[in-house]
Formats: structure tokens, C-alpha cells, sequence
């Protein structure tokens, strides 16, 4: 069950204590966000999902595809959209400065020293591994959406499809997205005409 929005005005009970969530909510994700967005989507689901009540797992998949059509990290985005969802624009800003602050300070840190012990075995081991549970981190969020997502054979069809030419096609991943989002409202357009039509 989602939480209530609280209203983007300054005297909202409550106001100071949706944004502390928010902030301290994303900044606990983006501390594990290891190898990229896709790996911190489980984080991400616990937190805003299980723990949070933002979202429920049939609408986490809305707000992933609305974060993927627009410019920028899928995580973010998504903490951004939920965070203005929840608390308007300071809530958008509150959200996504917790997502991205672990990450400055994680590069500016790296940055002083990396060059220092990059040849260290023990750090070297620590990326193989690293890279390692990153990998079983994406393949289990991939299962989860496709488990979510494909439930009819319309839709497992319309995924592998989108796989297939994003594989065999240079620079496929755009022209799926945007395939994507023209069918998606030529059957939104089709289906409101014909219940119009049965209706009238």
C-alpha cells in the first residue's frame, strides 16, 4: 500500500519528516550501488517497496520504463520521480541528493588514491569480486522483471523481439524504446476508439 503524498507546501505536517525518509532512504541505496543502475534495482525494491510503501511491484515497473525513456542513470531518475511523487519538488531534490551523494564521495576518495593501488593484489581481488556479485545482482533483477512484466505471451513475445534486436542491431536499445512507446499508445489510441465505438 503506497504512503499519502504530502502536499508541496512549506506548513505540511509532517514535510520535514518525508524528506528526511526520502534523503536517508536513497542515500542507504546509493551507499550499494555497485556497477550501475541495474544492480541496485533489488536495493531499490526493498527499500521503496517492502519497507517504504512507495510503490507496489506492478507500478516499480511503470516508473522503470519512465525512467529509462528519459536522459540519465535509472536509478536516479527513479529516486527522483518518486521522491516529487511523494513530496513534490523538495522531495525530487531530497531523494535524488541521497542517491547520488555516496557516489561523489566514493569518487573523490577513489580519485586520491587509485592510482596508488590499482597493482595491489588485494584491491584487484576485491574488484573481481565485486564485479562478480554485480553480475548476480542484474541477471536476478532481470528474472524479476521479466517475471513481472511478461505474464501474457503477447508480452514474452514483444521481449524477446526487443532482446533480439537489441543484440543484433547497432544502437538497437534506442530504437526498442522507441518502438516501444509507439505501440504502446497506437494500443492505448486503438482500444479507447473501439469502446467508443461499443459503447456508442
Amino acid at each position: 500500500m503506497k504512503s499519502e503524498k504530502i502536499p508541496d507546501t512549506p506548513d505540511s505536517p509532517g514535510r520535514g519528516l518525508i524528506l528526511w525518509q526520502l534523503f536517508s532512504s536513497f542515500l542507504r541505496v546509493g551507499t550499494f550501488m555497485f556497477g550501475g543502475g541495474y544492480a541496485m534495482l533489488p536495493l531499490l525494491e526493498r527499500e521503496v517497496i517492502d519497507r517504504r510503501g512507495w510503490a507496489d511491484r506492478e507500478e516499480i515497473l511503470d516508473i522503470y520504463g519512465m525512467a529509462q525513456i528519459v536522459p540519465g542513470v535509472i536509478g536516479v531518475n527513479t529516486a527522483t520521480f518518486l521522491g516529487q511523487r511523494q513530496a513534490g519538488y523538495l522531495g525530487s531534490l531530497a531523494a535524488t541528493a541521497g542517491m547520488i551523494t555516496p557516489s561523489i564521495i566514493a569518487i573523490l576518495i577513489v580519485a586520491g588514491f587509485l592510482g596508488q593501488v590499482e597493482d595491489n593484489p588485494v584491491i584487484v581481488a576485491a574488484f573481481k569480486g565485486i564485479r562478480a556479485g554485480v553480475g548476480g545482482l542484474i541477471v536476478a533483477t532481470a528474472w524479476r522483471i521479466v517475471r513481472n512484466a511478461c505474464k501474457t505471451r503477447r508480452a514474452l513475445l514483444l521481449m524477446l523481439l526487443a532482446a533480439t534486436v537489441t543484440f543484433l542491431v547497432r544502437g538497437g536499445a534506442v530504437w526498442v524504446i522507441l518502438a516501444t512507446i509507439m505501440l504502446g499508445i497506437t494500443r492505448h489510441l486503438i482500444a479507447s476508439r473501439f469502446s467508443r465505438k461499443v459503447s456508442s
